[in-house]
């Protein structure tokens, strides 16, 4: 185990986030003494293992009491820890929105992009799914359309804040698309997330450029249709 441990370690340091389906990230998930050594390992440096059982890869990053120590002292920290501008951020808080809400929903539901969740009976039963197979893709020129006259210029999104989230491993860029990448859906928390956006403003910025959010959090179930009318029967 010793030898397997340090492997992976050193993997993760090297490459800051592995998928899910790595064999040894898939032990340090169900092994639970394998688990335990690898977090003490990665603690000793002051980092600590991200595992979101949604996303299709875990990551490491570091550990909550080694963020002030390490960019407290820089102006950058009171935006980004990773150096991202406001103008970045932003646009990877929309892209985000727009392919990790709604890959959420079917994710919760069961179902996958060719799928309206009809065709299978015992969908809520079937292993969750994760990639491309739940996980939208954007059109950069619709992106582009939509957002770049608010965030800069059609050239600056493109060379500034895209190639930025893509060298980072937020997103992925093949074809005039935009993919979700390694790290979007690991390092930010949807729970913290969905709501803010859901309920806030930039949902109605999403929904007047003609992306409106889901209605609610994908892990809030739907109130009943006929709930009104069971209150009122049973006064």
């Amino acid at each position: 185990m010793e030898h397997q441990i340090r492997t992976l370690t050193a993997r993760l340091l090297a490459s800051r986030s592995l998928p899910r389906t790595d064999p040894l990230v898939r032990r340090a998930l169900v092994d639970e003494a394998f688990r335990v050594e690898l977090d003490a390992r990665l603690a000793n440096v002051g980092l600590q293992l991200i595992d979101n059982p949604y996303a299709a890869h875990v990551a490491v990053a570091l550990a909550d009491d080694m963020h002030e120590p390490v960019f407290g002292a820089t102006r950058e920290y009171a935006a980004s820890n990773i150096g991202l501008t406001r103008d970045q951020i932003a646009l990877l808080v929309i892209i985000w929105a727009l392919i990790v809400l709604p890959k959420r929903e079917r994710q919760v539901n069961r179902q996958k992009l060719a799928d309206d969740g009809q065709n299978d009976l015992f969908g809520k039963d079937t292993p969750l799914a994760h990639g491309e197979a739940v996980a939208g893709s954007l059109s950069e020129a619709s992106l582009l359309a939509d957002f770049a006259h608010v965030l800069g210029h059609k050239t600056y999104v493109q060379g500034k804040l895209l190639s930025r989230l893509a060298q980072l491993g937020f997103i992925e860029r093949r074809g005039g698309l935009i993919f979700e990448g390694p790290l979007l859906d690991v390092l930010l928390d949807y729970r913290l997330l969905a709501d803010r956006i859901i309920y806030g403003t930039l949902g109605e910025v999403l929904a007047q450029s003609g992306h409106p959010p889901p209605s609610r959090d994908a892990f809030t179930p739907p109130e009943p249709e006929n709930a009104d009318d069971d209150a009122e029967e049973n006064d």
